[in-house]
């Protein structure tokens, strides 16, 4: 009996009297002594060949530690052993074996009985009453007609059925006709007929159980019956459906990077899973971006309800409505809560529950109302901070709340916390870039006569944030404007600031009436010395690298009626003319700003009165279709529509090329525009003109004499205009710029008088030397005239042509015209 190790499985057995017995004896060494024709008929082995070995070797595998053990203390012992069939087969048989005893009582051997036929004898049902009679496992086995042939214990409770009331009957009999019982039936069946075996899982009674069935068969393979075991797996499939709640959560709670949804998409996670009831408060600090306190609360702690949920419709468990604040007292569950820095289960004999409840009418009669019997307060915190707290209750289960289900919910709270702050800190962020932009807007267009304007302006709703987009509206010399749009590569406050230093840039060199194709050169120098003055460290270097942008500058003269135009990579603007036709200029564009390398070229149209140019960035033009042509064609389409303002005209832009929002309740339609995948900047602008009647101008000869006449013609035109009061300074105005001009400029020289808003006076010559402001000394005989000239009017200024200069002065209006 030297051989031990593999287990085998112990399953009673007995044998009927309709089989012929096999039986063995076995001395204490192990030896078999003598051998039935039973044995020789169910294991093949004669009895020449049986007796005198060793019983070992008739085993297909060892028997079990319990079998060795028994044994070896000459006792008895039942159970199954596989033992091995004289053809090779192996046999799993019941098996039970009896200590012989000598003269003086001492066990010399053993009385070995082999049940071929545990079942079909009806044997089995004997020795099974054994080991598995208490089994916490519910174990039964049926014939092939599903009629019952032994069940243990647990089996037996489950049924409410006494043993001997339940052999023989039919299992359809005893059970409730439901959908568990119908589906345990339909699988026996299957079993019984197809010799299978199964396995399946099912809800009985509220508990989860895992069933497995498997045939029953003889020697021979005929399958006999069926056995089933059924295990309440009920804390397993609990753990599965946590697990599966976890991982719901990682891809549910936090899809966007708002505080309010985040909190929403927890309490949608929870209910009815985990929670009949969940409300989440918050800090007013995380709900404005602001940093909360890193302390612990210890005291009543004010809190906002930004988001709860309920298993019933109209949330009867709710005593403080969304968006609206409550003061929980020192002794609520949710502030101890916070205070302790932990999560804690609650319920009807928390006493501070208890009080929390029966201080507040409406909370009382809302929780008592719905039948609250348990709950858990869990704070919300992440990275040290205190964000706010969730609460959990059930009402509708009647199970409260167990450990388990804290750890759970605190996991759950955990994440949506991390989510929470992850949003905060982004309001943070976005709110900031979008302040630091919208402060380096323009907040209104400034007066011109040159177009009438408008514009509109939306941040981007992604996560990205607040972008590089700007526009604007500068006033020129000669009541000429620049109409500007431009987009900084990138979001957030980075591309604000650098969005402002190119809005500052891009005004400078206004003021100093660069054409559109140089202003664009210089700005592309200021991009490139920003990125290399970004690039102190290989990390700063890596960001600077991204330092680009795009920039459309148009110049429109209303004098002419010429607009000229250059494109720094920027998307192309679009035209209405008055004839109702819509075109989308043709463009050399350059490359965006921070390239380098390659020249930019300037485009001129004429535009007649009344025409309507419309300058965007790309994030109109692609909200909704990849091919920017698509978008375009839109525009064109929507640009055609009357319409009856420019402002008008703005909103049918932006409500007809960005998504609409989703209607709040069903069937209501969008009442107004999402949010944009990336910033729009929207500038639409419809053109005037100065007529003849506005404009004078003389050609003068390079001849000193000439000065007198050209202040007489422009006194004479400023009285056809009915501006006699503005003439004495526009007479010293001409004087001192035309004999500049005749001094020290060239031919060809030329007065222009222009009535806008303001008398202007200009003075061309063909000179592109341009005069600089200088304090004279006492005894100089010039350097006095361009003061004397800046004193009295607005403001003065000399601008480059293709011929030379222009040299202009701006002059107030008298108060009488104002």
């Amino acid at each position: 009996m030297a051989h031990r190790g593999k287990a085998v499985l112990a399953t009673p057995c007995d044998h009927g009297p309709s089989v012929a017995l096999a039986t063995a004896t076995v001395s204490r060494k192990g030896i078999v002594t003598s051998w039935s024709e039973g044995a020789r008929s169910l294991l093949g082995h004669p009895v020449t060949e049986a007796v005198g070995s060793l019983v070992t070797d008739l085993l297909a595998v060892d028997p079990s530690d319990a079998a060795w053990a028994a044994l070896a203390g000459a006792e008895a012992w039942s159970g199954t052993a596989a033992i091995r069939h004289r053809d090779g087969r192996r046999l799993d048989l019941g098996v039970r074996a009896c200590p012989s005893l000598d003269g003086e009582g001492k066990a010399c051997g053993f009385v070995v009985a082999f049940a071929p036929d545990p079942v079909g004898n009806g044997g089995g049902r004997g020795t099974l009453e054994g080991p598995f009679a208490q089994a916490p496992v519910a174990m039964a086995m049926f014939d092939t007609e599903l009629r019952y042939q032994w069940l243990n214990d647990t089996a037996r409770a489950m049924t409410g059925t006494g043993k001997a009331q339940l052999h023989g009957l039919r299992h359809e009999d005893i059970v409730p006709d439901d959908e568990a019982g119908r589906r345990y039936l339909r699988h026996l069946r299957q079993v019984a007929e197809t010799g299978t075996p199964t396995r399946y899982d099912d809800i009985v009674a509220g508990s989860a159980w895992s069933i497995e069935m498997w045939p029953v068969r003889d020697p021979s393979g005929r399958v006999l019956g069926v056995g089933t075991a059924s295990f309440d797996s009920s804390e397993q499939q609990w753990a599965r459906q946590r697990l599966a709640l976890l991982n719901e959560a990682g891809t549910r709670i936090g899809t966007t990077l708002d505080v309010v949804r985040t909190a929403q998409e927890l309490t949608e996670l929870v209910v009815p899973r985990l929670a009949d009831f969940v409300s989440v408060d918050l800090l007013d600090s995380v709900l404005e971006g602001e940093e909360p306190t890193a302390e612990l609360i210890d005291a009543a702690v004010v809190l906002r309800r930004v988001a709860h949920r309920s298993a019933d419709e109209g949330v009867p468990e709710a005593a403080v409505e969304l968006g609206a604040v409550d003061t929980y007292p020192a002794y609520a569950p949710p502030t101890r809560c916070l205070a302790a820095g932990r999560p804690l289960l609650s319920g009807l004999e928390d006493p501070g529950f208890v009080r929390w409840i029966e201080g507040d009418d409406v909370r009382s009669g809302n929780v008592r109302g719905a039948g609250v019997h348990s709950g858990m307060a869990v704070p919300l915190r992440a990275r040290g901070l205190t964000l706010g707290v969730a609460v959990f209750w059930r009402r509708l289960r009647p199970e409260p709340f167990q450990p388990d289900d804290l750890v759970l919910a605190e996991e759950l709270a955990g994440r949506a916390a991390v989510c929470v702050d992850n949003a905060r800190r982004y309001t943070r962020e976005y709110t900031t870039a979008l302040t630091l932009q919208r402060s380096l807007l323009p907040r209104g267009l400034p007066g011109q006569a040159a177009v009438e304007a408008a514009f509109r302006y939306l941040p981007a709703g992604s996560r990205a944030g607040a972008g590089g987009d700007w526009f604007d509206v500068i006033p020129l010399s000669g009541t000429r404007v620049a109409l500007v749009v431009g987009d900084v590569v990138g979001h957030g406050v980075r591309a604000s600031a650098t969005m402002g230093s190119l809005r500052t840039a891009v005004r400078t060199l206004a003021d100093v009436d660069l054409p559109p194709d140089e202003l664009l050169t210089h700005l592309d120098d200021l991009v490139t010395h920003l990125s290399t003055d970004d690039a102190a460290t290989p990390r700063d270097k890596q960001d600077a690298d991204a330092i680009s942008a795009t920039c459309l500058y148009a110049v429109y003269d209303p004098v002419s009626r010429c607009c000229t135009l250059a494109s720094a990579g920027h998307p192309p603007p679009s035209v209405l003319h008055p004839d109702g036709t819509v075109v989308t200029v043709s463009l050399s564009p350059g490359p965006p700003l921070g390239v380098g390398g390659l020249p930019f070229e300037a485009t001129e149209l004429e535009l007649p009165e009344g025409s309507l140019i419309a300058l965007y960035t790309d994030g109109l033009i692609e909200a909704r279709d990849r091919d920017i042509d698509v978008g375009l064609a839109r525009l064109r389409r929507t640009l055609a529509f009357p319409s009856p303002s420019l402002e008008f005209t703005c909103d049918n832009l932006i409500d007809s090329l960005l998504p609409p929002a989703p209607a709040l309740t069903p069937g209501d339609p969008p009442s107004h525009v999402a949010r944009p995948a990336d910033d729009v900047a929207l500038l639409v602008a419809r053109t005037r003109a100065l007529h003849a009647d506005q404009v004078a101008t003389w050609g003068l000869p390079a001849d000193p004499e000439i000065v007198a006449d050209a202040r007489l013609q422009a006194s004479r035109q400023l009285q056809a205009w009915g501006l006699e009061e503005a003439a004495f300074v526009t007479e010293l105005v001409v004087s001192e710029l035309v004999t500049n001009a005749i001094r020290y400029g060239s031919a060809p020289i030329q007065l222009r008088l222009i009535r806008d808003r303001t008398p202007i006076c200009e003075v061309s010559d063909g000179n592109s030397a341009a005069p600089h402001l200088r304090r004279a000394r006492t005894f100089d005989e010039g350097g006095r005239g361009l003061l004397l000239v800046s004193q009295l009017t607005q403001g003065w200024g000399t601008r480059q042509t293709t011929d030379g200069k222009t040299i202009w002065a701006e002059q107030f209006l008298p108060t009488s015209y104002a």
